[in-house]
Order: structure tokens, then C-alpha cells, then sequence
């Protein structure tokens, strides 16, 4: 599937994915939406050794140091050999990511990498697959970082917007004209560490009111009802026990209720805070206002105001 006389202007891709706010608060591991503004890039070449291998990573990013360059141990790096052996592909591909997701933010940065070399990787083949196609390898390169197969984060970053992810299947969902306030404090929280409180058992009675949110999330989603979707957007088995793992959570959520957010909740793992408007304007308003609680809490932090139909990774000059 990769052609034998590839030249060299035909011999690598550069990719970028954004960054994606996970579960959306109401479906842990199900749903998740892109944003605009930081994200990933990844540079992905032809080589003509049967493996896949990680080239460096650079980036603005602290932490960079911790991330392996063992393409198995990698998520970018896991992925494209997933693809390699699906494929049964004779030559291999080198990878360097640039990184502008901050390591422990709640906004996907694991799941970038993984995603913005799939889509490089793909460009090179002579017939690409669909992104649908690509969210298997996706999903394995993600657990790489997260320990389990969950899709919420990559399946918005092949397919933008917001997505419904399983572990067969990623759909892209309908969603009203609304923006997005994620408010990234500069705290980080690891994803293991986020998933170790989550330990069962769950009453039985949450589980039902979860449900009951997010149906009513889904049906508000599907016609484009904003006051279903209002009603939806609560979470109650996730967002309470990792709320303590984020200093001030509980002011930056009220302010984000104060200034008009029809819900709010924790991005992905945490820390990130997000919360949905009716407009623009009003995202960037209430982000201030949730940064300014933050700051009360001790931390810096930094505003990204986007459309909730954020874009999907795309290959780039």
C-alpha cells in the first residue's frame, strides 16, 4: 500500500491534531470534543527498515524528558506499528513529534501525538484509510499512556467535533452552534493518577442518575435542544471524586455557572475546567472568571475559548 517509487517530497507528511476535552463530563471513556488552539504535530517518514522508530521530540512543553523514545512505549510510536502489521507493510516510518499539549493538562496530549502521526503515516500510503479505519490503531497507541482502551480523546481529534467513542466504533455526533471555555491551570495531574480514584463500587443510585444525564445529554446533542443538553451536562460518578485532586474545582466550576455555562465540568483527567456557552463572547467571559478563580487557589492559568465542532487533525506543509 505504499508506493515503490515514492520520491522523496513523497517520502514524509507532517500532521497536526488538536487538543480535545475527554468525557465532556457526562460520558466517561464515551465522549469527547476537539477544541481550537494548542495541539500536536508529528512528522512521519518512509524508511526502509520493517520498523517503526521515534526520531526526538521537541517542544514548548515541559516534562518533554519523560516521555520515552522506545516506539513501543510511545503512543505515536504504538500506533504506526499497529498500523504497520494490520497493513503488513514491507518498509517502516520514523517519527518526531513536536509537542504543544502540556504532559498532564486533561487535553489529550497523549492522544495528539498518537493521532497527528497516524494521520502522517496515512498521507504515505498509496490508498489512506478512512479515519474511521485509523481509530483501532488509535485506540492502541492511546493505552500506551492511559492503561486501558478508551477513545474519547482520539476519536474527536481523527473525526473533529464532538465524538461518540466505543471500543469498535467512533461516530461524530451533531452538535448546536456552542463554544467551549478550557481553562488549563498550571498544575499537572497524570492519568493513572486521575483513574486510581475511580476504584468501584458506585451506588446504584448514582449510576441510574448518570444515565438518566446522559441520555438527556445526548437526545439535547441530537436536536440541538440547548436545555437538554443543559440538563445533561452533570456528572455525578466521575467529577466528584477527582474534584479534590484539583486546587480550587470547585470555584472555577461556580464561576463558570455564574457567567452562563450550561454545564461545566473536568476536562479529560484534570486539571483542565471547561464549560459550554451559548456564544463566544460569553466563553471568553467566563473564562477570565474562571482563570481569576484559579488564581485565588494559587495557580496560573490559561484561557482556550473554541468551538465546541472544534477541527480535526489535518496533514499540514
Amino acid at each position: 500500500m505504499i508506493p515503490t517509487d515514492a520520491t522523496a517530497s513523497s517520502r514524509s507528511a507532517r500532521a497536526f491534531a488538536p487538543a480535545s476535552v475527554g468525557n465532556i463530563g457526562v460520558g466517561f471513556d464515551l465522549l469527547g470534543h476537539a477544541i481550537e488552539g494548542p495541539g500536536d504535530s508529528a512528522t512521519v517518514r518512509l524508511i526502509d527498515e520493517p520498523t517503526v522508530r521515534m526520531d526526538g521530540i521537541d517542544g514548548d512543553v515541559p516534562g518533554l524528558a519523560r516521555i520515552p523514545l522506545d516506539a513501543p512505549r510511545n503512543t505515536a510510536g504504538r500506533a504506526l506499528i499497529a498500523l504497520r502489521e494490520h497493513l503488513g507493510l514491507s518498509q517502516g516510518f520514523a517519527i518526531t513529534l513536536h509537542k504543544g499539549i502540556a504532559l498532564g493538562s486533561g487535553l489529550g496530549g497523549s492522544a495528539a501525538s498518537c493521532v497527528a502521526a497516524l494521520v502522517a503515516a496515512n498521507a504515505l500510503l498509496e490508498t489512506p484509510l478512512s479515519r474511521e479505519a485509523l481509530y483501532p490503531f488509535a485506540l492502541e497507541g492511546e493505552a500506551v499512556a492511559s492503561g486501558s482502551l478508551h477513545g474519547d480523546n482520539v476519536a474527536p481529534m481523527l473525526l473533529g467535533g464532538v465524538a461518540l467513542a466505543t471500543r469498535t466504533r467512533a461516530i461524530r455526533l451533531d452538535v448546536p452552534d456552542l463554544y467551549c471555555a478550557a481553562v488549563h491551570p498550571e498544575h499537572v495531574l497524570e492519568t493513572r493518577e486521575a483513574r486510581a480514584v475511580l476504584a468501584p463500587p458506585y451506588p446504584l443510585g448514582d449510576f441510574v442518575r448518570q444515565s438518566e444525564h446522559l441520555a438527556l445529554f445526548l437526545t439535547g446533542l441530537a436536536r440541538g435542544d440547548r436545555a437538554l443538553i443543559a440538563a445533561g451536562l452533570r456528572d455525578v460518578l466521575v467529577e466528584p471524586r477527582r474534584a479534590a485532586l484539583i486546587p480550587g474545582f470547585d470555584r472555577v466550576k461556580q464561576a463558570a455557572l455564574d457567567h452562563g455555562a450550561l454545564g461545566a465540568s473536568i476536562s479529560g483527567a484534570g486539571p483542565t475546567v471547561f464549560g459550554w456557552f451559548d456564544t463566544r463572547d460569553a466563553a471568553a467571559v467566563a473564562g477570565a472568571a474562571m482563570c481569576a478563580a484559579f488564581a485565588d487557589a494559587g495557580l496560573a492559568s490559561h484561557v482556550y475559548v473554541s468551538p465546541v465542532a472544534g477541527p480535526r487533525a489535518e496533514c499540514i506543509a
